[in-house]
Formats: C-alpha cells, sequence, structure tokens
C-alpha cells in the first residue's frame, strides 16, 4: 500500500484543542470524587457501627466481631428490605453491582445519569455492606463517581462523547481515591468503560485519577492498602510454570463464579414475587452464611490483609473461599446495590492459599496474591488492570512477571470459554452487545485512491442536454447513476442524478434541452480527495447524505475519479482477507543445502 499523503488532514491522532476545557472539567471532578470515596467509606463504617453494634461511629470495623448471635441474621434482611424500597421507589439504577450499571449510561442514555443516582447509589450501597453484605465498595463508587461527572457534564454544552469522557472521568476518580491506585483507575476506565484508546478521552481521565490520588493522601492517606512481605525479585523456572498453572486455576474459578452469579439471578427471575423483595431472600443467605462463617461478612478488607500476609489457617481459606462465595452470588443474583472487586480479591486469596500448599514456596503471601490477580484478570476480562492494580495495592514490584503470566493465562482461559465477562452479561441481557476488542479500523489504513472508480462516464461542460437525453433514458442501468461534468480542463464542473435531469426537463419542457450541461448541473456539495483515508470519506457521506462522491485533486482540482458507499466494502473485503486467509510464504526447504531463495519464498494457500 502506497502511503504517500499530502498529509493536509491525516495525523496520528484525531484529538482537538477541546481537550483542554474537558480535562479542567475532569480535574475539578477528579477532586469532588476523592470526597465523595471519603463519604462513601464513612457511610459503611457508619452503618456498619449501627447495624452490629448499635453505636454512632464512622471508623471501618468488620461485622464479624458482633455479639449478636442468632439476631445476626435478621441484620442482612434488614437492610436488604431498606434497598428493596429505595429501588422500587426511588431509582432502579442503585441495584447491581456499579459497573455494568455505568456501561449502560454510557452507552444507552448518552451518559446521562439521574442526579437522584448519585445520591441513592453510595447510601443503598452503604447500607449493603454495613448490614454484612459481602460486597466492595469500588462498583458502587463507580457508578456514583460516573454519576457525579455525568451530573456536572450535563451543566454544559457537550458531545456525547465529551460527557462520556467526564463520566469516567468521576468513575476512575472515585476508584483511584479509594483504593489508591490512580494508573489501575485509568486502565479500568479505558478497558471496561471508555472502549478506546484515544488522547481525547486519556487524558482528562488520568488527570482526574491523578488529582483523585494526591487529594488521597490528605485525606484517607498512603498506600499501599494491603502491605506484603518483601518476595523475590526473580523467582525460578518452577515457580513461572508454576504460574500458569495458578492462571488456568484462576481462570477456571473465575468461570465458575460468573456462571454463579447469572444462575442465581436466573433462579430469582423465576420466583412469583416482586423483585423488590429479592434482596430480602438474599440477605437471609447472607445471615446464615455470617452465622456459619461470620469473617464472609462485609467488604473483607482485613480478611485480604490477612491471606496477603499468610497468616490464615486452612479452615478459615475454605470458609472464605466457599461460604464468600455463596453468599455472594446469592445476595448479588438478587439485585441489591454492591460491587465485585474486593469479594474476588478476596476469593483470589484463599484460592492461592489453597495453592501455596502445594506450590514452591517463595514468600508469605506469594500465591494468594497472583491468584488475586488472576481472578481478576479473567473475571473482569481486564488482565492489564488487573496486574497493574495487584501492584499498586501491595507496592510489591517483585510480582509484576508472575501477574502477567498469571493474569495472562486466566485472561486466555476465560476468552475461550465464556462469550462474556461477569460484567458485559448483565448489559447483554438487557438486549445490548459490546465488543471489548481494540483495533485499527480497517477504514484507517486505506485511501481513497486505492478504491476509486478511474473509468467512469464523463461529459463536457458545453454538451447539450438534448445530445444526452436518449442514452439517459435507454441505457441507464448500464450507466453511472451520478452525471459528472467537467470543463475544458478536467475540472469539475457540477454533478447531477437522472433524477434532477428529467425534473428540469419536465418544468421547462424544450428551453432545458437546449441548455448545456453547465447550466443544470450544480455544484458538487460534498468531494473527496485521492490521498484521504476512507474514514474521512465515510464521515463525509454519513453528515452530507450523499453517498457517491466525486475525486478531485487538491492542488489542481481536476476530477480523477468516483468514489461510492459499494467502494467502500473492499476495506472491510481487505480486512476478511487478512483475519481468514492463510498462507505460507516460508518453506522449509529454504533451510535445506543448495536452496535458493526464490525457490523457497513462495506461497501456498490453504
Amino acid at each position: 500500500m502506497n502511503n504517500k499523503s499530502s498529509g493536509h488532514e491525516l495525523g496520528d491522532f484525531t484529538t482537538s484543542i477541546r481537550v483542554i476545557p474537558i480535562s479542567l472539567l475532569a480535574i475539578g471532578i477528579g477532586a469532588i470524587c476523592a470526597y465523595v470515596a471519603l463519604a462513601l467509606l464513612r457511610l459503611i463504617g457508619l452503618f456498619t457501627n449501627l447495624f452490629y453494634y448499635g453505636r454512632w461511629s464512622t471508623a471501618m470495623v468488620s461485622p464479624a466481631g458482633n455479639h449478636l448471635g442468632i439476631y445476626a441474621v435478621l441484620v442482612p434482611v434488614g437492610g436488604a428490605l431498606i434497598i428493596g424500597l429505595m429501588a422500587r421507589y426511588g431509582s432502579e439504577r442503585i441495584r447491581g453491582h456499579g459497573i455494568p450499571e455505568a456501561i449502560e449510561a454510557i452507552l444507552i442514555n448518552g451518559s446521562r445519569v439521574q442526579p437522584k443516582v448519585a445520591i441513592l447509589k453510595p447510601i443503598s450501597s452503604a447500607i449493603s455492606i454495613g448490614s454484612g453484605g459481602p460486597f466492595g465498595a469500588e462498583g458502587p463508587i463507580i457508578m456514583t463517581g460516573g454519576a457525579v461527572g455525568s451530573m456536572i457534564a450535563q451543566l454544559f454544552h457537550l458531545t456525547s462523547a465529551e460527557r462520556k469522557t467526564l463520566l469516567v472521568a468521576g468513575a476512575a476518580g472515585g476508584m483511584s481515591a479509594t483504593f489508591a491506585s490512580p494508573v489501575a483507575a485509568v486502565l479500568l476506565a479505558v478497558e471496561l468503560l471508555l472502549y478506546e484508546w484515544k488522547p481525547r478521552s486519556l487524558i482528562p481521565v488520568a488527570l482526574a485519577s491523578a488529582v483523585a490520588a494526591v487529594l488521597r493522601r490528605y485525606i484517607l492517606g498512603l498506600g499501599p492498602i494491603f502491605p506484603v512481605p518483601d518476595h523475590p525479585l526473580f523467582i525460578g523456572p518452577k515457580a513461572l510454570l508454576s504460574c500458569i498453572v495458578v492462571g488456568i486455576l484462576g481462570g477456571g474459578l473465575s468461570a465458575l463464579l460468573t456462571l454463579s452469579i447469572y444462575a442465581a439471578e436466573d433462579s430469582f427471575h423465576k420466583l412469583k414475587i416482586h423483585w423488590m423483595w429479592w434482596p430480602a431472600i438474599g440477605g437471609v443467605a447472607i445471615g446464615i452464611g455470617g452465622l456459619i462463617f461470620p469473617q464472609a461478612l462485609g467488604v473483607g478488607y482485613d480478611m485480604i490483609g490477612a491471606l496477603l500476609q499468610g497468616a490464615v489457617t486452612t479452615k478459615i481459606i475454605l470458609g472464605v473461599l466457599l461460604v464468600k462465595w455463596f453468599i455472594w452470588a446469592v445476595s448479588l443474583g438478587s439485585g441489591t446495590s454492591g460491587g465485585v472487586l474486593a469479594p474476588l480479591l478476596m476469593m483470589g486469596g484463599a484460592l492461592g492459599g489453597l495453592e501455596a500448599l502445594v506450590l514452591p514456596n517463595e514468600g508469605a503471601g506469594f500465591w494468594p496474591l497472583i491468584s488475586m490477580g488472576a481472578i481478576l484478570a479473567g473475571t473482569m476480562r481486564a488482565p492489564l488492570t488487573a496486574i497493574v492494580f495487584a501492584f499498586e495495592l501491595t507496592h510489591d514490584p517483585g510480582v509484576l512477571l508472575p501477574l502477567l503470566i498469571a493474569g495472562i493465562m486466566s485472561y486466555a482461559f476465560m476468552v475461550l470459554t465464556l462469550k462474556r465477562s461477569i460484567l458485559t452479561e448483565k448489559v447483554a441481557r438487557r438486549g445490548f452487545h459490546l465488543s471489548s476488542e481494540y483495533a485499527v479500523d480497517p477504514l484507517e489504513l486505506i485511501y481513497v485512491r486505492e478504491v476509486m472508480r478511474t473509468k467512469i462516464a464523463v461529459l463536457s461542460a458545453n454538451t447539450k442536454v438534448r445530445d444526452i437525453l436518449n442514452s439517459l433514458r435507454t441505457g441507464h442501468r448500464n450507466k453511472q447513476k451520478l452525471i459528472v461534468v467537467v470543463d475544458g480542463n478536467g475540472k469539475l464542473a457540477g454533478i447531477a442524478t437522472r433524477a434532477d435531469l428529467f425534473e428540469r426537463i419536465d418544468k421547462e419542457h424544450n428551453a432545458a434541452l437546449d441548455l448545456p450541461l453547465s447550466k443544470v448541473v450544480k455544484p458538487a456539495a460534498a468531494v473527496a480527495n485521492p490521498d484521504e483515508i476512507l474514514r474521512m470519506v465515510v464521515y463525509r457521506m454519513a453528515e452530507s447524505g450523499f453517498t457517491r462522491m466525486p475525486v478531485i485533486e487538491r492542488e489542481t482540482g481536476k476530477l480523477v475519479g468516483l468514489v461510492a458507499l459499494d467502494d467502500l466494502l473492499k476495506a472491510r473485503s481487505r480486512h476478511l482477507e487478512e483475519e481468514q486467509r492463510r498462507d505460507r510464504p516460508l518453506k522449509l526447504k529454504f533451510l535445506l543445502p543448495g536452496a535458493t531463495t526464490e525457490e523457497a519464498v513462495t506461497t501456498e494457500v490453504q
């Protein structure tokens, strides 16, 4: 492909000066969302203390230390009843674990979030987690931060794409402040919310995340959230191979976790009672699970920390893995409010605790940490986010390579076994499909000159309508639909359709027949240049409504061809060929003595 271009309109990026005001708004949103994250964490602490200890305090405590006995079963049921009422009479958008709802707001609602969601979502999540719900704060804060960003964006005259950027900036700012993970927050925004990698959105989102992380240091303290013992910077081949096993096991558990969530949701949909009561049923499961294993209740940050320190028994590991899994799947399937990230960390750490019993000893908490990253990478289908997130939570540089191996293996397992992730499955069940793959659009790689038609019928500007009337009436099926007229120098004089000419003839009769074509054609409302990429032409077609355009040279204005919507399919055809056509340019006999390059470098279509 000839890549020569005049360079008039082409560039590496499409970002304009608009990125500056959007970035300034994003910085403000990031600062606000840092305090929103603080408020949510304080609310969780407040409700936990009220529900389980009967005291007014915002300190983060675990429900496991309560002394309510059998009455502790009623606490999550009561919290779930409140959430059901809030969802039915406040906003149904507070149901779920946050990220799918943020995705839905972006895909369906033009990145518009109702203001009441920004209020009801954190309150409902704090009640859910504070009453023992086995959830994390990240999903609610992502949805709440996104709602704040969306509300601020709606106060300004912005495009839907710009509102999306600010919504995601709020989500990233909230996560960054909650977990002191600014880089992972940006990656999560890209992999799970933006579905694009463009400077126009990456710059504002990164700035919002950075501002929130800076403010977090003053209002919540420094990271890491979960300090771990020192691990070796390099582990041996046996341990690296073990990371592959950990990744595959993590992918298997990720698949089971995803299936269990939606199996529970399907079961609730079969009930004959209103969905408002479903969270209360999930609350019963939480209460019973809490009696069996109290450490499964609540966010579980203390348990995650213990797993990473290697300071837990096998009994506790099994309790986390089985009881936490059960109450999390049932309660989340019931439609209550809560996040998935912290529970995934907890269950991944428990799986790693079991693996540490048989895998090479690389230090306390090593395999729980690697397994956490693998679970996140597989369940959320966001491997880069998982790897960086695990590093930012622990500040342990020695785990980056093991995390990469385990995370990618888990990710590979999941994409080969399940069509959708735990996040996109909910969106798909509401009738919407989205692709999580990033690729260069074939229309970005092909120029107009490569697909335009050069053998076209061209008429002189001096030709009279009478002279072409017969050919228009008898041969129209074999002719191009667009009549292209040029002057004596080959420059475009105008265009017309057959319908335009016949309409003019019907109105003016014989007077029109004696007119030269230059008097009846119109200037082209949209043209293409041979050095343009097809994406630009597609956008111009969409804006103008014309599906056929003359192609003129930029410098001389001379007509060189015609491009139509059908010609754009050639780009797709080339892409399909690259995806599906298999050949073998290099034969094995190239390596044998006496073989020549001409003999060996041939193409065989399979």
